[in-house]
């Protein structure tokens, strides 16, 4: 008898680079069917365009009232789950790389077993939530996360496994967005206005990006920072803004840039897949010690967006410094096995639904 598993597609489009690649690698496997389930038309294209050959058995959901079908903006996700409930429930295997999936258990005799696959690598404590600890098996990508899940009392032991980062699978190639060879900054500032530097200081950065000379800008937030903030909008040629579109969750961006400036978004282990100079901004003079400034001892920290320009500019002759720390934060938030990320979250997996049966 086959062996059914279903992945949850209820978030929006960023999440779907971190579960796709697993559920085509089970997909191939033999008697294991594989069923997408979502309530976007435009998610699910955009998982048929990573498989031409129908391997996914795709379910739209039943879509709870909400503004126009989009990549970014999803419905509800509790309302979903509720409206959707017995299409859910009537798979024994459920995936998913977000947490309010977890309300299912509220249920009364909803019996699924649920897998998380957590997204991205981040170091901010929002990435460590109560509802971690209602799923059977969750999946991380390096021994940080690992640790950390065990140490706030998230997960056993047994209930987390380390599976790589199987989005670098779906990577796109690095390429050229500006008409010359100056190099390429890239800014990714957070969604998360306590934290995040774009809130209180948008204007004097971009004042101060704008008036860069020698260099191309991609300024592209998290893309749920356009949900609380005015568009970024610059007419100066060596900026490219982009407040949402496939480029800039696919990693075409991080691919393409020489330097990263940001604060806290886990998109700078997606950059530092190779090493490159870092800059990051502490605009709002936080004390950067705990954990979700880790990621801050890789590369210069600035306290002033005026002091952007002499960062760059010796941005390369200290990176040397830099490279072995990063190098050593990369090993320890996502594990680079030569063995691909997909082929062993599905291993986990398999494993996993066989010793559950």
């Amino acid at each position: 008898m086959p062996i059914d598993i279903a992945f949850l597609a209820i978030a929006e489009a960023q999440q779907l680079y971190h579960w796709l690649p697993a559920a085509l690698e089970l997909a191939r496997r033999p008697d294991v069917r594989v069923h997408i389930l979502s309530p976007s038309d435009q998610i699910l294209a955009m998982v048929g365009s990573y498989d031409p050959h129908g391997l996914l058995c795709t379910i739209r959901l039943r879509r709870p009232p909400s503004g126009p079908d989009s990549l970014f903006r999803q419905p509800s996700r509790l309302a979903t789950l509720l409206l959707n409930y017995a299409t859910i429930a009537r798979f024994p295997t459920l995936v998913t790389t977000e947490i309010s999936s977890a309300w299912l258990r509220r249920v009364p005799g909803f019996r699924s077993r649920l897998i998380l696959i957590k997204h991205g690598a981040g170091d901010r404590e929002g990435g460590y939530k109560k509802r971690h600890a209602d799923f059977d098996l969750t999946l991380v990508a390096g021994e940080k996360d690992r640790r950390r899940m065990i140490e706030r009392g998230l997960c056993a032991p047994d209930a987390v496994a380390v599976g790589g980062y199987s989005k670098f699978e779906l990577k796109a190639p690095r390429q050229r967005y500006f008409y010359n060879d100056d190099p390429v900054l890239l800014y990714n500032p957070h969604f998360d206005p306590d934290l995040s530097s774009w809130p209180n200081h948008g204007a004097q950065l971009l004042a101060v990006l704008e008036a860069l000379e020698g260099w191309n800008v991609i300024i592209a937030p998290h893309t749920k920072l356009a949900r609380n903030v005015p568009a970024i909008v610059s007419h100066a040629p060596h900026i490219r803004v982009d407040m949402g579109s496939r480029h800039s969750i696919d990693m075409s961006y991080t691919m393409s840039a020489d330097v990263y400036l940001g604060d806290v978004s886990s998109q700078v282990y997606e950059f530092l897949l190779h090493p490159r100079p870092c800059i990051f901004l502490n605009l709002d003079h936080r004390d950067g010690s705990g954990d979700a400034f880790a990621h801050w001892r890789l590369g210069q920290v600035i306290e002033r967006a005026d002091a952007l320009p002499r960062a760059l500019a010796c941005a390369n002759d200290l990176q040397p410094g830099f490279v072995a720390a990063q190098e050593a934060a990369m090993q320890q938030s996502i594990d680079l096995s030569p063995i691909p990320a997909s082929q062993r979250q599905a291993d986990i997996i398999l494993n996993f639904v066989k010793k559950s049966a």
